[in-house]
């Protein structure tokens, strides 16, 4: 079998560091003035001016959707874009914790167990420089699987019939389910509504589900 493992929601815990990142750069500066230039035509030249930033960044969490920017406040998605894949993509893709303390354990473990008659691929929803950070990510845990496959919005279907077996919390993934395609959701706060043929809530438990397929 073809069985793809997704990172974000079931391997990383991306959320939790966002937070993190989030709230070190926008709230605890918060009252933060932006200095800027203006021209005085009395003066002729351009003199200094400090104006307050009035916008009023938020978190509110937990997150119960992908929509991100109801759970990370920003200006707009340009903003929101900028934050996570120009301006801290390795602090955020790269420096996430694991779901969990024994995730990499286990999934090495699992691995080595199926690898010999299943084909096993981590696939991450990537842009930009996430993918470089995300390399990274795999590295600092010693992930063993040399298998991977970004996907983005674009090509997320022909990712998903490359698969026989797909562990996802993506609603996006989860939202393509079809009758061909076994599904195993890793529930989190985000994708509790959405169907799947089989629902696990830690990694300890993909392999007790997978041995019901094989």
């Amino acid at each position: 079998m073809k069985i793809a493992i997704d990172l974000n929601g079931v391997v990383r815990d991306v959320f939790t560091k966002t937070e993190q990142v989030y709230t070190k750069f926008y709230l605890e500066n918060e009252n933060e003035v932006e200095e800027t230039k203006e021209y005085n035509e009395d003066e002729e030249e351009w003199v200094d001016t400090e104006e307050e930033n009035d916008f009023e960044y938020g978190l509110n969490l937990p997150v119960t959707s992908l929509d991100l920017i109801n759970h990370f406040k920003f200006k707009d998605n340009d903003e929101l874009y900028d934050f996570f894949y120009v301006d801290f993509p390795m602090n955020i893709f790269g420096h996430s914790p694991s779901v969990s303390g024994n995730t990499f354990n286990i999934l090495n473990d699992f691995y080595i167990n199926y690898r010999d008659e299943n084909e096993i691929t981590i696939i991450s929803d990537e842009i930009g420089k996430s993918k470089p950070a995300t390399l990274f990510f795999l590295s600092k845990y010693g992930c063993l699987i040399e298998n991977i496959k970004f996907y983005s919005k674009i090509t997320l279907e022909h990712t998903f019939n490359r698969f026989d077996v797909i562990i996802t919390s993506n609603p996006d993934i989860l939202s393509l389910k079809s009758e061909d395609k076994i599904l195993i959701k890793y529930e989190t706060t985000y994708n509790k509504e959405y169907e799947s043929d089989y629902t696990i809530k830690c990694i300890s438990e993909l392999e007790d589900t997978i041995k019901t397929l094989i």
